[in-house]
């Protein structure tokens, strides 16, 4: 009969989380994040190949070390090219897939099967989850959780017969997780936990009369594997981070400023959970923060502690539940601060299991009388998941774009800048520039001294050809932070557009000065050289361009063209034909190359790639060719 129930249970976890989820499924691709892990990223687009998968298990793009992640999009845009449908779909599954792993090992470990059900269901049905599962870019969540809960599940099945197969199993699974995102590093104390309770593998350790510290010294020693993997992801992405300039150094954000934000985040994260409004893709840090707030903060934290330290024998769960919140997030919670956010709905993702545990099996400890309990708690629990699963469905809705996300944003959070950036972007690529303008100058007020607004402004008129109005902005952003590199370059890209060639060389040359491996600057400044007749400049700079980023399309395709006008014609054909392998529906590529092949007399492979040229919508070199009876 119980069997009957698991089946049932899976099938309802399965079933309620597409319900809840589907509108995702009309959902697109937003423009925070999924450029560069999706929609600009040729290596994903290539599929899998050897050299993609030697670009995933070796890249630090992004400032992150997730092969798997990597891996799991070239696969998506394999199977559903730019259908951003297939994309949220992969990434559903996925997450119902780790709570279908969540009940199996709570229900095998405590053979409870309703509270078992009833923390599942929270983990996969609350509106915290949306922005893990709705976001095509954090795909890396729900992978790593998979896997995560995957191991887990092997870990149930170890400690009820430790044969090394198992053991095994559950450590590569956990080192598959880590492989996806590093979030999962607290695994190991996680595992500590559950050691005590539901597995009870400390009071058995005790119990083995004369043997209890050698038992007990055995749970910690079969963790040591799992303690190294975990040590050597934490330096890993400590590493990535610092070295993309992710992480925000003490002297922009102080040590107190951080401590605040932690102990306010910890108790917001709590509220998030119970009362799930008002939920943004970005909460960006309050300039001001009541001593009164923190103190009712913490003061809320050390209770609950006090509280479930007092009751750590008579009721384990809630011990358990609240350390596994407090200990998961500590990677997550911003003492070594990644990003400008305050906090996140995605930081939650595991965390929020624990408080899942302490309220599945808390709430039925309450009521005494099993009758009572049977009447009520079925009922109350049916409810509250239909309310969760609402608010999560509508909170799926403002992930449909990226005006939508971000015009959420602004209504539900204040002085956010990077909503306002954002929503101006997607604005600006629909042709609202008016309201793109606006929106720029409005995270400008947020953040006047602060230059990346003052730079994504300058970029707005740039884009517009308002170049003396983009060239004060600059001007604005490198008074606030001189060595900001993207302002110089961006600068000189305005100065160009003034035909004010020498002064955009002296902008783009400070900028590589201040950014050695700055591979746009160097493209912008052969560009220049080229518009100005310099050709042996600016086939050098794309060199240049190419060594810093093997996969820089358009610097194949210009150094193509220098090379032609500097007459190295097989030189200019091999760059044409690296353009067109990185992109194979490049037009202009093959009439150039096809220009070229013709230019040598090779009329096969030039009309060739005329005729190609004309099937892709540039049919100049054919026309020409046909006139002169080269081509047909």
């Amino acid at each position: 009969m119980k069997k009957k129930y698991i089946y049932l249970i899976v099938i309802f976890l399965i079933g309620a989380s597409f319900v809840t989820y589907e509108r995702i499924l009309n959902n697109g691709f937003i423009n925070c994040d999924d450029d560069q892990y999706i929609t600009e990223n040729l290596h994903i687009q290539s599929g899998i190949n050897s050299e993609s998968v030697k670009w995933a298990f070796t890249t630090t793009h992004f400032s992150y070390w997730h092969p798997l992640t990597w891996l799991s999009h070239m696969l998506d845009w394999s199977l559903f090219g730019a259908n951003a449908s297939g994309h949220h779909l992969v990434s559903l599954i996925l997450h119902i897939g780790a709570a279908v792993f969540l009940f199996l090992f709570l229900n095998k470990t405590t053979n409870s099967l309703w509270p078992s059900a009833f923390a599942a269901a929270f983990f996969a049905l609350h509106p915290l989850r949306v922005e893990s599962v709705a976001w095509a870019a954090e795909r890396k969540d729900v992978l790593c959780m998979f896997f995560g809960m995957a191991s887990l599940y092997a870990y149930a099945f170890y400690t009820e017969n430790s044969k090394p197969f198992r053991y095994l199993l559950c450590l590569t699974l956990f080192a598959l997780a880590l492989m996806s995102k590093q979030m999962m590093v607290t695994l190991p104390f996680v595992l500590m936990l559950l050691d005590y309770w539901p597995l009870k593998r400390w009071q058995k350790a005790s119990d083995v009369q004369g043997k209890g510290f050698i038992s007990a010294k055995k749970l910690l020693w079969e963790k040591i594997p799992f303690i190294c993997l975990a040590i050597a992801a934490s330096v890993l992405i400590f590493w990535t981070q610092n070295k993309g300039g992710m992480i925000v150094s003490m002297k922009e954000l102080p040590l107190i400023s951080r401590f605040t934000n932690i102990i306010i985040s910890y108790a917001a994260y709590l509220g998030e959970l119970f009362y799930p409004i008002n939920l943004a893709v970005f909460y960006p840090y309050a300039s001001f923060i009541p001593s009164w707030k923190v103190f009712i903060s913490g003061m809320i934290l050390i209770v609950i502690t006090l509280v479930v330290i007092d009751y750590v024998r008579k009721l384990p769960f809630l011990f358990v539940g609240w350390f596994w919140y407090m200990g998961t997030m500590i990677p997550l919670i911003g003492l070594i601060q990644t990003g400008a956010q305050a906090m996140a709905d995605r930081h939650t993702y595991l965390p929020s299991i624990g408080i899942a545990m302490m309220l599945a099996w808390g709430i039925p400890s309450l009521i005494q009388n099993e009758a009572t309990r049977k009447k009520i708690l079925f009922p109350a629990t049916m409810v509250l998941l239909i309310i969760m699963s609402g608010l999560t469905w509508k909170q799926c809705g403002y992930w449909k774009n990226s005006v939508m996300v971000f015009h959420h944003a602004l209504q539900v959070t204040e002085n956010n800048y990077l909503a306002h950036g954002n929503l101006a972007a997607a604005l600006l690529a629909d042709g609202k520039n008016e309201e793109a303008i606006d929106h720029y100058k409005k995270a400008v007020l947020i953040k006047p001294n602060s230059a990346t607004p003052y730079d994504l402004l300058g970029n707005a008129y740039t884009k517009l050809g308002q170049y003396p109005l983009a060239i004060d902005n600059y001007n604005k952003a490198i008074l606030l932070k001189p060595d900001y590199a993207n302002a110089y370059s961006n600068r000189g890209t305005a100065y160009s557009g003034l035909g004010r060639k020498e002064r955009a060389i002296e902008d783009y040359t400070q900028a590589i000065r201040l950014q050695p491996d700055y591979a746009d600057a160097y493209y912008n400044r052969g560009t220049t050289y080229f518009e100005s007749g310099q050709y042996q400049k600016a086939a050098q700079d794309y060199d240049e361009t190419i060594r810093i980023k093997p996969d820089y399309i358009r610097a194949y395709y210009n150094r193509g063209v220098v090379n032609s006008k500097l007459g190295r014609y097989q030189t200019a054909i091999t760059d044409y034909s690296e353009a067109i392998h990185l992109k194979p529906d490049y037009a202009e590529a093959y009439n150039n190359r096809g220009a070229v092949y013709l230019d040598l007399g090779n009329k096969e492979p030039g009309c060739r790639d005329a005729q190609k040229a004309c099937e892709l919508g540039n049919c100049k070199v054919l026309e020409i060719a046909q006139n002169n009876g080269d081509c047909r």
